[in-house]
């Protein structure tokens, strides 16, 4: 099963060639068309450190970003809900598949 998330065609950049996310079942892949060629960027899911949005009135940018450095996955101009909707998918497959993430340690004093 995977999910499709395509930026309105109504924002910059994606009028004839619309941003695209897939989450599929193991990672998270951003794709853009051009004219003659095509961008495809893959994150897995578990490399996913952290799904950012910046909401304006309609629309919103989404940045994925991974725990390995690299480029972040960015896409401007999806709809509020869709792109909610990618942040809830990817933090429920890290809830189901990645361990508890431990406690910091607090080092003491025995002063």
């Amino acid at each position: 099963m995977s999910a499709i998330f395509q930026a309105s065609r109504w924002t910059r950049g994606n009028f004839l060639f619309p941003t695209r996310f897939e989450i599929t079942p193991d990672s998270v892949v951003r794709r853009k068309r051009r004219w003659f060629s095509s961008n495809e960027e893959t994150i897995h899911l578990s490399r996913v450190a952290s799904v950012g949005i910046q909401a304006g009135l309609m629309f919103a940018d989404v940045r994925i970003e991974s725990t390995g450095g690299g480029e972040d996955l960015v896409s401007h101009g999806h709809w509020k809900g869709d792109a909610k909707a990618i942040r809830n998918i990817i933090q429920d497959w890290q809830t189901r598949n990645l361990p508890p993430a431990r406690p910091e340690t607090v080092a003491r004093s025995d002063s």
